[in-house]
């Protein structure tokens, strides 16, 4: 009688210690399947020491840099739907190099996170970068197509630059400020616009040696249309600029055939001026 109740005693000893062993590993086991399943860990990750935390520490991924480094396609496509589309233009090619063309490259750091606003924003030296609707309206003016050559006056930060390139042939920009030609030059050409030339130069000049061209356009505003311009631009050609001291307005030049000017007011704007250089070109320049 002693004896089957020790066996018995014993055998209860022995079950409950089982269950109590399969207790404290049935459960690290069940989460460990719970988060391979769910794709928290992987196939070869190992099972975490009994009473650590079974969560891996955060890793940066792939995916992650990618959105971080994509961020600005979110804020370029609402900028056109928002500051360009709903505005009346509705060229979709315009629209579309808008979209991929990363606006806060061209901006200095600190005002990066503004790159996509509704406003102009300085770059230095006095300069601005000009609204985005301003520039997809003189672009979208200037009506542009592949086979064209295209003379900007006023490089800036060569935002207005990467616009055109994606739209015409070859695009010639002077820059006055010969810190922006540098920088400008410097970051289209790190950023593959290989059909873009930048020069330090006078914008009034023009660039006599790439004359005539399809299209002119200026992104700072003279008193009066600069005649040198004017005779650089080729017949049935077309140039875009704002013009003006206090008041300003944007106009449309455009040369027939037969050489006849018309001129066109758009609408009043308001731009930095046109500045002279402080002094002139040497005929190597030109």
């Amino acid at each position: 009688m002693i004896q089957i109740r020790f066996t018995t005693v014993a055998s209860r000893i022995k079950s409950c210690f089982k269950q109590w062993i399969a207790g404290r590993l049935l459960l690290p086991i069940i989460l460990f399947a719970t988060l391979l399943i769910t794709g928290f860990v992987t196939a070869d990750t190992a099972l975490p020491p009994f009473g650590s935390s079974p969560f891996p520490a955060p890793k940066i991924t792939a995916s992650s840099v990618f959105q971080e480094n994509e961020w600005w396609k979110v804020e370029a496509r609402n900028m056109v739907r928002l500051q360009i589309k709903q505005r009346g233009i509705e060229d979709e090619r315009l629209l579309q190099v808008m979209r991929n063309t990363p606006r806060h490259r061209f901006v200095p750091e600190p005002y990066s996170g503004s790159a996509y606003s509704d406003s102009p924003l300085p770059i230095g030296h006095d300069q601005t970068i000009s609204q985005p609707y301003i520039v997809a309206l003189m672009t979208n003016l200037l009506d542009v197509d592949q086979q064209h050559n295209v003379l900007e006056v006023g490089t800036g930060s060569g935002y207005q630059a990467a616009i055109l390139a994606r739209l015409a042939g070859e695009v010639y920009s002077i820059e006055i400020v010969q810190e922006l030609a540098q920088s400008a030059k410097a970051l289209l050409d790190d950023m593959g616009y290989d059909n873009v030339h930048v020069k330090w130069g006078d914008g009034y000049q023009g660039w006599p040696a790439e004359k005539p061209f399809d299209r002119i356009i200026v992104t700072a505003a003279p008193e009066k249309i600069p005649q040198a311009l004017v005779e650089q631009l080729k017949p049935g050609g077309k140039m875009v600029l704002p013009v003006g001291d206090q008041y300003q307005v944007l106009k449309v030049v455009s040369k027939n055939r037969s050489g006849k000017v018309s001129k066109k007011t758009i609408t009043g704007v308001r731009f930095v001026p046109m500045i002279h250089p402080e002094k002139p070109l040497k005929p190597e320049d030109k």
